[in-house]
């Protein structure tokens, strides 16, 4: 078996885990068929990148959990605060920039003061 044939199927069968979603729910929301989701968790066979790119996206995937499973991969709440700011408009992380920074600080400030 290929190294990239089980990194694709672990990284896959994580993510719809964590997600709870049923193989039919992941298949569904991709137009991909089910068969297909079920023979890269299995890791058989080699997806085509027209089956890939929307799993990888209805799965929300990080592709270095694929390309690169030997780098450790960012916390859950990590990933989930990437995706929110992938979806932002321009005008909308210009507006959370200072926001963000203001509550950062805030933040370690607070564990500054607490680790004393």
């Amino acid at each position: 078996m290929k190294e990239y044939v089980q990194s694709i199927g672990d990284a896959f069968k994580k993510a719809r885990s964590e997600q709870g979603l049923t193989l039919e729910a992941v298949a569904e929301k991709s137009g991909v068929d089910i068969r297909t989701v079920i023979n890269i968790e299995q890791y058989r066979g080699n997806p085509k990148l027209e089956n890939l790119y929307p799993l990888v996206r209805t799965l929300k995937l990080d592709v270095r959990e694929i390309f690169y499973p030997e780098m450790k991969q960012a916390s859950p709440s990590i990933q989930q605060l990437r995706f929110l700011i992938e979806e932002c408009s321009e005008q909308e992380a210009t507006t959370l920039i200072p926001v963000i920074q203001s509550v950062l600080s805030a933040l370690r400030s607070s564990d500054a003061v607490r680790i004393k």
